[in-house]
C-alpha cells in the first residue's frame, strides 16, 4: 500500500499560502496493554496559543512494526482530526515523512489521506546519513538516503540536539523547515508536538486512573 500511494505525495511548492490553524499530532501508548490515546492540538501559528484539542481513546489494532507506524496510528489520528470543528491548514506529525525506507512515513500517509499539507518531525533519524549541522539555531544539513535528500537535520535551538524534518505532503523541504523553526521559538521540539504529546499523555493517564478506580470498586 505504501508503494502504491507514494506517487501521490506532493513534495514541491511553498504549501498553503495562509496558515491560520496548525495542528500537532501524537499518540501515547499504555505500557501494559494495547490502549492508546491519539491527540490533535490546533495552535495559532503566530501566537502559539491553543485553539482546539481533540483526543481519542482506543486500542492499537496493528502490531508494532518499524516502518509501518501509520497502520497502527492512522485510524485513531484520523478520528481525532474528524473531531475538530474546523480542519487545520497544516499538520505537524511526531514521526517521519519521506525519511522512511519506502519514502512514505506517517506524515505522508496522513497528508495523502486527508489532503492537508503535512510535515514529519522526528526526534531521531530513522533512515539515512547526515553531517552534523553547525550548533546555531536555523543551521541544517541534508538527510540522505540512497543518494537522495529525504529530509533535513535542523537545529531549532542553539547548542541542542537537532530534529529530523521531512516532507509529508503538499510542500517542499525548505517550507517545512521554515514552519518547524517558527513553531520552535523556545524549545527543541515544535510547540505543536509538545502540546500534542502533553494532551495524549494526560488523556491516557486519566483513562488509566479511571480504569483502576473502577477495578477497585469491583474488587470491593
Amino acid at each position: 500500500m505504501q508503494d502504491r500511494l507514494r506517487p501521490l505525495v506532493v513534495t514541491t511548492g511553498p504549501g498553503p499560502a495562509d496558515v491560520r490553524r496548525v495542528a500537532g499530532l501524537d499518540v501515547a501508548y499504555a505500557e501494559d496493554s494495547d490502549r492508546l490515546a491519539a491527540a490533535v492540538v490546533v495552535l495559532d501559528p503566530d501566537t502559539l496559543q491553543v485553539l482546539e484539542r481533540s483526543v481519542v481513546l482506543g486500542h492499537a489494532r496493528f502490531p508494532y512494526v518499524p516502518g509501518l507506524f501509520a497502520f497502527r496510528e492512522l485510524p485513531s489520528l484520523v478520528e481525532a482530526l474528524d473531531g475538530l470543528s474546523v480542519p487545520p491548514d497544516l499538520l505537524v506529525c511526531d514521526g517521519q515523512g519521506l525519511a522512511h525506507p519506502r519514502r512514505f512515513g506517517l506524515a505522508c500517509h496522513l497528508g495523502v489521506h486527508t489532503g492537508i499539507p503535512s510535515i514529519g518531525v522526528g526526534k531521531t533519524a530513522f533512515v539515512g546519513t547526515y553531517d552534523t549541522p553547525p550548533p546555531h539555531r536555523g543551521a541544517a544539513s541534508d538527510l540522505v538516503l540512497d543518494g537522495d535528500v529525504v529530509g533535513a537535520v535542523l537545529r531549532t535551538q542553539d547548542n541542542v540536539k537537532p530534529v529530523f524534518v521531512s516532507v509529508g505532503h503538499g510542500l517542499d523541504l525548505a517550507a517545512a523547515c521554515r514552519h518547524v523553526l517558527a513553531l520552535s521559538p523556545h524549545f527543541r521540539l515544535p510547540e505543536t508536538t509538545r502540546q500534542a504529546d502533553t494532551a495524549c499523555r494526560a488523556a491516557l493517564a486519566q483513562a488509566t486512573a479511571a480504569g483502576l478506580a473502577r477495578d477497585a470498586v469491583r474488587s470491593d
